[in-house]
């Protein structure tokens, strides 16, 4: 079957990878024009671009696909099917109707749970204990297509986004080639979504870092997690920022003054319920490193307020 690749991200290439293992035939990747990275602004080829130009794939980065440049270039490959894996455009009518076996995306959640561009943060931010794959036709609407094959998997009590990212990277490769197989037989059966269950996962900000220690220990735990590392959460110490990569729970229960550091030889912070631990932190104008290291460099105090 002859196929369009669009996608833009590390999330984007496992999904290739595993396609051109398998052997299928790839006419062309789509991708994000490439971004000015770094203090030099030096542009920067996304993930899918550099993979594609290895295997010496012909690659496209139109600013959008709904310019009639763009739909040429894609009509003139004359793909059998579409793959979408966090391509970052939206994708017009005049191309999902393209192709004659349609547009198939693989998304980082459970649908119709965490539509949108942020499934995997979100699901962390949410306290999610399960998460997965699912691979769906795509529509014009936002992650609202018919549901395909889907895997699940459990997030560890400590995972973070970045992690729980890359292992949903490679599921969504796996979980691709079975879709394609079951194309391929005729088997697929979609399914609607239900739109009562749906549930919107939007793009992360910066105004969502900052930790607010009179909430409870499990929510300030699934900020941190759900934010690292990018944008991550961050607190303020000495009136300078802390930025704080991980944390464990130390208790659900017990209260006290919200902010307070409580051992100076543990980085263990009062909640507004329970207790967390900061494990791995960065402090303004330092690298980042793990709280018990920061802690004997910094010579804190027991009963220093952060925030």
């Amino acid at each position: 079957m002859r196929i369009v690749f669009m996608g833009t991200p590390d999330f984007a290439v496992p999904s290739l990878q595993k396609l051109l293992d398998a052997g299928h035939e790839i006419a062309g990747v789509f991708c994000q024009p490439d971004k000015p990275q770094g203090r030099g602004h030096k542009l920067v080829p996304p993930p899918v671009k550099v993979l594609a130009q290895e295997q010496g794939l012909p690659v496209f980065q139109p600013k959008g696909l709904r310019n009639a440049e763009a739909q040429e270039q894609l009509r003139a490959l004359k793909p059998e099917l579409i793959v979408v894996a966090a391509y970052g455009k939206i994708l017009p009518l005049e191309v999902l109707e393209l192709p004659p076996h349609g547009c198939i995306n693989v998304h980082g959640s459970l649908l119709p749970k965490y539509r949108g561009a942020g499934p995997i943060q979100w699901s962390l931010l949410n306290g999610e204990t399960v998460t997965g794959i699912t691979t769906m036709r795509m529509a014009e609407g936002i992650d609202t297509g018919d549901m395909l094959l889907k895997a699940e998997i459990p997030i560890g009590e400590n995972e973070t986004a970045g992690e729980l990212f890359d292992r949903l990277a490679q599921l969504g490769g796996e979980v691709l080639l079975q879709t394609l197989e079951e194309l391929k037989a005729g088997r697929l059966n979609p399914v609607k979504q239900e739109e009562s269950e749906a549930t919107y996962a939007p793009m992360l900000s910066k105004e969502l870092s900052m930790l607010d220690f009179s909430r409870r220990a499990q929510e300030l735990h699934n900020q941190v997690r759900g934010l690292s590392p990018w944008p991550c959460a961050e607190t303020l110490l000495q009136g300078r920022r802390l930025k704080v990569y991980r944390s464990e729970i130390v208790s659900l229960t017990g209260g006290g003054v919200p902010g307070t550091l409580l051992d100076a030889g543990d980085f263990v912070v009062q909640c507004g319920e329970g207790q967390i631990r900061l494990t791995e932190v960065q402090f303004e104008g330092s690298r980042r490193m793990p709280g018990g290291d920061f802690l004997r460099g910094k010579r804190l105090s027991a009963g220093e307020v952060l925030g």
